[in-house]
């Protein structure tokens, strides 16, 4: 039974992130988005014990491998599309209202026939995350490290945003719910999945404070910033995940 945990594992990673997308594309309302984040926190969760389980019990395997790669496709891959394609569709009429009036659509220079097709943006993250992944099953460079943003590590940015919005203690509100700034953050995080930026592992072979001083020490700020400032710290746990993987530092673990 044990060789066949790990694969339980993924297939649960998949479960959850086809239920999230479920919500996300069925036009309920805040509710649901609330109910497909926490299913894509625990996609991520199931991701990251898939791995560690299969090391543990020593039953890695290349179809392991493949599989999970294909359920993080959909989980951290359709779903922050997904998502991001709602906030889009949100920035709009939030701004202002479609009623077919140029001078209604000017304040970010997007024209009516635009504002249809803004929202489909979105999922050039998705092409990208495709990208990433297949690029990491083939990259023999990625055996112990990263390179490129991981698909997980994009989602926690995108989810973050909603997050945010639902207890806005900062007004940062009105500036998620810019297009301008939601396309520049798709861009961004697109280049970012596809970079050739070396990142550490968060995967530990073993919990020695040698091999592990970074890991711990990202554990530590990451729970402060969650801890301190709320939604809000869990895209900045993402940007000093990013800046501690200064390139050429030795880098250990890693599954995608």
């Amino acid at each position: 039974m044990k060789k066949h945990l790990p694969n339980a594992l993924t297939c649960l990673n998949l479960f959850c992130g086809c239920l999230a997308l479920r919500l996300l594309l069925g036009g309920q309302g805040e509710t649901a988005l609330g109910q497909a984040l926490l299913l894509v926190v625990l996609a991520a969760v199931a991701d990251f014990f898939d791995g560690f389980a299969a090391r543990a019990l020593g039953v890695a395997s290349p179809i392991g491998k493949d599989l999970d790669s294909l359920a993080d496709m959909v989980s951290f891959g359709v779903v922050p599309g997904a998502i991001l394609y709602r906030l889009l569709v949100q920035s709009l009429p939030a701004v202002y209202p479609l009623k077919g009036s140029e001078a209604e659509l000017a304040p970010f220079g997007i024209s009516e026939e635009w504002a249809a097709v803004v929202p489909l943006f979105a999922f050039v993250l998705t092409i990208f995350s495709a990208l990433r992944l297949a690029k990491f099953n083939n990259d023999s460079r990625q055996t112990d490290s990263f390179i490129g943003l991981p698909t997980p590590a994009c989602t926690l940015v995108v989810v973050g945003l909603p997050l945010i919005m639902a207890n806005d203690r900062f007004g940062l509100t009105v500036y998620i719910l810019n297009p301008w700034f939601l396309l520049g953050l798709t861009a961004l995080l697109s280049g970012l999945l596809v970079a050739e930026l070396p990142l550490f592992a968060l995967k530990f072979k073993n919990f020695g404070w040698a091999d592990n001083r970074r890991r711990y020490l990202f554990i530590v700020l990451a729970l402060g910033l969650v801890l301190g400032l709320g939604a809000v710290g869990v895209p900045l746990t993402v940007l000093a995940y990013v800046a501690m993987s200064v390139p050429g530092a030795r880098a250990t673990g890693a599954t995608d």
